[in-house]
Order: structure tokens, then sequence, then C-alpha cells
């Protein structure tokens, strides 16, 4: 558990100290880092950590701004570091399509599937499904059924994304949210009644599984509706003081957190609200975010804002400051992975060259000059370019009539193809 901080106290002692570390610029370090009590006690040199730690608090409480759910109050400061870092989500999350990425419009949809799998795969996998992302991959661009609960996992996250993507402009309401987790869940809860309601009793805590130490104990289950509904006003309107959307998307995702309204699934539940705020409030880059992915490879520091958050007076400020750090992560980590991408696509322009061969058949013909083993079925195609079933099979037969792929029956309906035997041998006649 999280050491609890010193009993604040405001004194002329304390005061002096806060306009030292002020002027000598050390408050900013720390406020803009936001560390919690844990590091600030080790910084203490020119006065007692407990006097240090009311100092920084003297700061936050005079720049805090407060909201009210139910009967408890969060709070917040926007540091300098926050700002910089929402200036930088504002032009390049909600910028011009292509403009500071480079994703050209017959891509756009081809990047967003692709991120929305990875988004779906590492949500999952945060919450316990085991399977790795190449067979999750697979899985979802064949449209294959899952064959367990962690497929089932990442198959209902896939599917509640692309739900999002589609509805993305709709308000939430009570009924939207347990939709939204229904489909979240389909499956994969020990009880499948509790599959889109909200939780009925109190027997819920949110555990240090390590320790078995309780971490969390949400509101009474009485009091959902009435937080549910303040969530939703909190989501769909404007506030009487300006709040960043960024911030707010942040702060809802938090929400879901902290209310526990469901048996299970309240984390992907609240990623999949963030999405659908972000999206709703025009950034649309965040369909090619797969910030899960980021969350996940930083469990621990995710957990921890939470905690520092709860055990420091509910100041939601630790929550958001890494949760923006986790975007910034992600935006640098989608232009590498355009960039990839893009070298890719230039790889594959030799295959281009090929006579009565496409973009996507080119691309293909690249897959299998990799990966000899590979198997392509209609339904892979149709997901990976977004295109037809008609296209898909018509792209298919036509590297079949040119000799590079070659049928193999599945059943009595379904057939699948496989690189052929003269596969290297009609490459090397193109003389590429």
């Amino acid at each position: 558990m999280i050491e609890s901080p010193p009993r604040f106290k405001y004194d002329e002692k304390v005061y002096t100290l806060f306009t030292q570390l002020r002027d000598n610029g050390e408050l900013k370090e720390i406020n803009d880092a936001y560390l919690y009590w844990d590091k600030i006690k080790y910084k203490a040199k020119i006065a007692s950590p407990q006097e240090y730690w009311s100092a920084i608090k003297t700061a936050r409480a005079i720049n805090a701004q407060i909201i009210t759910f139910g009967k408890t109050e969060f709070q917040f400061v926007i540091t300098d570091y926050i700002q910089q870092l929402l200036h930088y989500c504002d032009l390049n999350i909600g910028s011009n399509l292509g403009s500071n990425v480079g994703i050209a419009e017959t891509d756009k949809t081809k990047f967003m599937i692709s991120s929305i799998m990875e988004e779906a795969i590492s949500s999952s996998q945060m919450e316990g499904a085991n399977t790795t992302r190449k067979k999750a991959k697979e899985m979802i661009q064949k449209e294959l059924k899952p064959k367990s609960k962690s497929e089932q996992m990442i198959m209902n996250n896939f599917v509640t994304m692309k739900h999002i993507v589609q509805h993305k402009s709709d308000d939430l309401t009570p009924e939207k949210l347990l939709y939204i987790h229904n489909l979240i869940s389909h499956n994969t809860l020990d009880n499948k009644q509790e599959e889109g309601i909200f939780r009925e009793n109190d027997d819920i805590y949110v555990v240090n599984y390590s320790n078995s130490e309780v971490v969390h104990t949400p509101p009474n289950h009485k009091e959902i509706e009435g937080l549910i509904n303040e969530l939703c006003d909190f989501f769909n309107n404007d506030q009487k003081v300006f709040i960043h959307p960024i911030i707010k998307g942040i702060i809802i995702h938090f929400m879901i957190g902290w209310i526990h309204p469901f048996s299970d699934g309240n984390g992907r539940t609240a990623r999949a609200l963030f999405y659908w705020y972000m999206l709703k409030k025009g950034y649309w880059l965040t369909e090619y975010l797969a910030i899960s992915t980021i969350i996940k490879d930083t469990k621990n520091q995710y957990e921890k804002a939470f905690l520092y958050t709860e055990i420091d007076q509910n100041d939601v400020t630790y929550f958001i400051t890494y949760h923006l750090k986790t975007m910034e992560k992600a935006f640098i980590s989608l232009k590498e992975y355009i960039g990839r991408k893009q070298k890719e696509v230039v790889q594959a322009a030799k295959f281009i060259k090929i006579p009565n061969v496409n973009d996507r058949q080119a691309q293909i013909l690249k897959i299998l000059n990799e990966d000899p083993d590979r198997v392509f079925g209609s339904k892979e195609i149709e997901n990976r370019f977004n295109v037809s079933n008609f296209t898909a099979r018509m792209d298919l037969n036509n590297l079949e009539s040119l000799g590079f792929l070659e049928k193999i029956q599945v059943n009595k309906i379904k057939h699948n193809f496989i690189k052929s035997k003269n596969f290297n041998k009609i490459l090397k006649s193109y003389k590429l």
C-alpha cells in the first residue's frame, strides 16, 4: 500500500518556505512532475519533510479547481507541464488529417483498423487476457470465433471500439453506458447475468493481488445511479468553469474506475469511454492511438496514479499528468508505426511493376515473399484492406491465375490460398 502523507498544516513558516520554493524554481519542478509524498519527502533539504510537503500542498491548493460527484469533492491543478502537453495534443491529435503524421487519405481506414486492433488487444491483456498479439490479430482479421475467454475479451474490445467510432457524436446516457459494458463483457464474466447491468451489491473491492490488500472501496451501490447520471451530464454538457476537453476525457476515465459501477470490466469500459469522449470532441487522431499499449507497458505507474489520487484528498492531477504523458508516447509511437508502414509500401512497390497486379496484390506478394507459410482467406483480405468480399476474392483469384498462389480446400464450400511452388521462379522471371 502507498504510504499516506502527513497532515497538511499551514503557518507562517510554511508560507515562507512556499515563497522560497516558488522563487527558486523548485516548486515548478516538483509540480510539473507532480510528485507524491513518497518522492517529495526525500527532496526536503532546507526544512523538515512535513513542512516541505505542506509548502507543496499550499501551492497546489491555491491553484486547484474543484469538481464534485455525489457527495465527494475532487480537485486538479493545471501545471505548466500539463499546459505544454495539452498544447502538444491540440496541435497533433486534433489537427488536420495527415498534417503531422503523414496519413494518406487512402490509408486512413487501414491504419484505423490496425490501431483499434492494437487497442483492443492491449486493453484486454491488461485485464488478464492471455494470448499472443499475432494470434489475436489473426483472429480479428479472419473473423474467427474466439476459442477462449482471453480471445473473447479481445474480440469484445474490438467490436466495442468499432461501435464507438460509428457512434462518436452521440451523447452518453446510462443506457448507452450499459450497452458498452454489455459489448465489452460479453461471455467473459463469471456470472453472465452481470453483463450490461450496474452492480447491485457492495461485495466488490479493488485489491492488490500481490498481497491481497484492499486499495479502493467503491461507493455504495445505491449511489451508482446518481453518480452515473452526474457523469453523463459531465460528458454531455459544458461546465460553468471551462475544463479542457482532454482533461475532461481523462476525468471521465478516472471516474468510471472510482465509481466501479460494474462487477467486472470497469477498466476496459473506462478506457473505451475516454476514446468516445475524445472522438466526440473532435480529436480525430484518437482513433489511431493505441493508448492502452502504452498503459500496459507502464501498468505500475497507471495503478499508482489512481492510488495517489485517492490517498491525497482526491487530487486527480496525478492521474491527469500520467495520462497526458501516455498520450504523448502513443502519438510518438503512431508516427514511428506509420513510418514503418510507409517503408513497407515502398518495399512493396517493386511488386507493383508486375503486369496486372494492383497495390493490394503487391502487398500480398510482399507478405508471401517474407512469410512463405502464410495462409490467406478472403476474410483476412477484406479486413486488412477494408474492401468487399467480392474485391478480396478477385485479388486472390488474380494472383492464383498469375501463378503466385495455390488454392487449398478447407471444406466443401470454403477454400484458402497459399504460396505456390513456382512463386520464386515466376517472380524471378519478371527480373524485379
